[in-house]
């Protein structure tokens, strides 16, 4: 198993949503669908991150780990 950057959560009202960075630049996302569907996980390409959530999980990110998430994520 690769080492773990960080996990970082842009969780929205009740529905998790949880992003885990790991440095074989590989992202495993967990959240809630909805309330009854929750703990779905999904394994990511950083082009599959919207602009807006990459903005939210920067902003979100420890500053230890900021410059490695933004590397993985291939942030401006």
């Amino acid at each position: 198993m690769e080492k773990e950057i960080c996990t970082i959560s842009i969780t929205t009202n009740w529905l998790a949503d949880e992003y885990t960075f790991y440095e074989n630049n590989t992202i495993k996302r967990v959240y809630d669908k909805n309330s009854m569907s929750s703990n779905h996980t999904e394994w990511l390409e950083p082009k599959q991150i919207s602009k807006q959530n990459k903005d939210k999980l920067i902003r979100n990110c420890p500053e230890e780990c900021k410059e490695k998430v933004m590397l993985v994520l291939d942030y401006p």
